[in-house]
């Protein structure tokens, strides 16, 4: 029953109607279930009129006429009425995952937003690496060249992170100055090269806004992905190897291996001097 049910409901699903094709599939199921219950309902109904005397026909004859109005009329209005509502569910179906695409999209950068992003980071699971980046000193660019400026800049990164990343690894801009990678496959030494080729480049870029030269760096820490591991544990690890590269000078990249050698020396160096 509840099989049945469906059928004749005719339920769809709106991700599969992104082509005309799908549109003039689905009005062709729609005309032939209305002609084919109609077909049904004949069968049941003609019998007990002729029956009664309500139909002066023979009733093979009203049968067969019955069969060729069911695809005549039934046929066409219900093929019609099918485009139709095919289309409007193509431009819903459009609306929806237009809608969903903006709803993930960072506007300035053009790169996947926060949200996006850490959907993505919990279905990650290895071997990869998360890097987080912030660019150095961003707020010194809004505060002398205005925040049209700082506008520039982010979009000018975004197009750097989209050249070196391309499309197999995640890239996003996290908010304000700061963005997130998750690179996936090779080694971790290829990986870090990724992110250096970065900072390379951003540090190589140099542009000119109503004649004012303006030019940045970035920080990066870097924290491995593997199974098991805890999502909130590998950020965090990225987290405080990015605050290392800022602590250490700005415009470097710190991987989470350099940055527990980084904390340890400090107290290797006073148990020495003790």
């Amino acid at each position: 029953m509840h099989l049945f049910k469906d059928w004749i409901l005719l339920q769809v699903d709106l991700g599969s109607f992104t082509t005309k094709r799908a549109v003039y599939g689905f009005a062709l199921k729609m005309a032939f279930r209305a002609v084919l219950l109609s077909f049904i309902l004949n069968l049941i109904v003609l019998p007990i009129s002729h029956a009664l005397g309500l139909v002066p026909m023979a009733l093979g004859d009203a049968i067969r006429l019955s069969v060729v109005m069911s695809w005549l009329v039934v046929g066409v209005v219900s093929g019609v009425l099918g485009i139709l509502t095919g289309h409007m569910i193509r431009q819903l179906s459009l609306s929806k995952a237009e809608f969903e695409l903006l709803s993930r999209t960072d506007m300035l950068s053009g790169l996947l937003n926060r949200r996006a992003f850490s959907e993505l980071l919990d279905d990650t699971a290895g071997p990869a690496s998360l890097a987080i980046l912030d660019l150095d000193r961003f707020k010194s660019i809004n505060d002398g060249h205005g925040h049209c400026a700082g506008d520039t800049v982010i979009q000018a990164v975004s197009g750097i992170l989209r050249d070196v990343f391309g499309d197999r690894h995640v890239t996003a801009r996290l908010g304000g100055e700061e963005f997130g990678v998750i690179i996936h496959g090779g080694t971790p030494e290829s990986r870090l090269a990724m992110v250096e080729e970065v900072r390379r480049a951003i540090a190589g870029r140099i542009l000119t806004l109503d004649g004012a030269v303006i030019s940045t760096t970035i920080s990066a820490g870097i924290a491995e992905i593997r199974s098991g591991r805890r999502k909130e544990a590998i950020y965090s690890s990225a987290d405080r190897a990015l605050y290392l590269a800022k602590a250490g000078g700005r415009n470097r990249v710190v991987h989470e291996d350099d940055g527990v050698a980084l904390f340890e020396s400090p107290l290797k160096e006073a148990a020495n001097g003790s």
